[in-house]
């Protein structure tokens, strides 16, 4: 697989500059930031969480992860994880675990981590495990200008950029 078409899309769409990083395959966002040799500050990893009211994208370094108590209190909504078996059926083009930040291509509201706009480039999933877009932080903002920026994320102990 390469690319997903949506995502391909999309930034087509937004006139976009980027660059391809191809690495050899990965099963995590930590693993994949040392198989391309990138800070793992600036990979951009998308965490699907559900509601009775639908689902909804949190985006954030793949350093931290996801305090769902300050997505509650910002949402109003009592979001968990998502389904495995949901993230195939709503990201078709997209292998599992591979999924682009730009949820909102996908008609998802998305929530983006302030601490990903502080970097100076940001890299993320292309929609399979062997292939990142990378991009200067203007661009990914610009792509990103239909998510909602929030904090909601922490750094994971032991793990740094």
């Amino acid at each position: 697989m390469s690319m997903s078409a949506t995502l391909q899309d999309y930034l087509r769409s937004k006139g976009s500059r980027y660059e391809i990083v191809h690495h050899p395959y990965s099963h995590s966002s930590m693993e994949t930031a040392a198989a391309a040799h990138i800070p793992g500050d600036r990979l951009a990893k998308t965490v699907l969480l559900e509601d009775e009211r639908g689902y909804v994208a949190a985006v954030l370094p793949s350093t931290h992860a996801v305090r769902l108590s300050e997505l509650w209190a910002k949402t109003g909504r009592h979001l968990v994880l998502a389904r495995e078996v949901d993230l195939r059926e709503l990201f078709k083009d997209c292998e599992a675990g591979a999924l682009p930040p730009v949820c909102t291509a996908y008609g998802m509201q998305t929530y983006l981590d302030e601490s990903l706009a502080q970097q100076p480039d940001v890299y993320f999933e292309a929609g399979d495990h062997e292939e990142l877009v990378h991009m200067g932080s203007d661009q990914f903002l610009d792509l990103m200008d239909r998510a909602e920026r929030a904090r909601f994320a922490h750094r994971i102990q032991g793990k740094s950029s």
